[in-house]
C-alpha cells in the first residue's frame, strides 16, 4: 500500500472521527453501549479543540503525504479540511472556541434526551 494512500485513509478516519465526535451521541438513543465509545472521543475532540491543540492524525497525515514524495500541510485538520468548506480561510481562536463549545451544547442536549429515556424506562 502506498504512503499517498495511507495518507488519504488516515483523512477519512480523521473525518470519521470527528463526525462520530460531533454526532455520535445520536447513535445513543439507539444503542446503549455507544456512550462508551462516544463520551471518551467527545471529551478528546473538546479537549483539542478547546486547548488548541493538534490531534495527532495531523502530522501522521503529513508524515505519510511527505513520504509520497507530496506536500504536508500547516494547521490542524479541521483547519485544513473543514473550514474551507463551511468557515472563512482562517481559523481563528475564537472560532475553535465556538466549535468546542458546539460540541458540549450539542452532546449535552443529546444526552440529556438519553438520560431521560433511559430513566423512563
Amino acid at each position: 500500500m502506498s504512503y499517498g494512500l495511507l495518507a488519504d485513509l488516515v483523512v477519512t478516519l480523521h473525518l470519521a472521527f470527528v463526525l462520530f465526535t460531533v454526532l455520535g451521541g445520536l447513535l445513543a438513543l439507539r444503542w446503549r453501549w455507544i456512550p462508551w465509545l462516544h463520551l471518551p472521543a467527545a471529551a478528546w475532540g473538546g479537549f483539542v479543540e478547546l486547548t488548541g491543540r493538534i490531534c495527532p492524525l495531523t502530522p501522521l497525515e503529513n508524515w505519510l503525504r511527505n513520504a509520497a514524495g507530496g506536500p504536508a500541510y500547516e494547521g490542524d485538520f479541521i483547519e485544513h479540511y473543514l473550514v474551507p468548506i463551511v468557515y472563512p480561510p482562517s481559523l481563528t481562536r475564537d472560532i475553535q472556541l465556538a466549535l468546542g463549545g458546539l460540541l458540549l451544547i450539542l452532546n449535552g442536549a443529546i444526552y440529556t434526551i438519553v438520560w431521560r429515556r433511559r430513566t423512563r424506562s
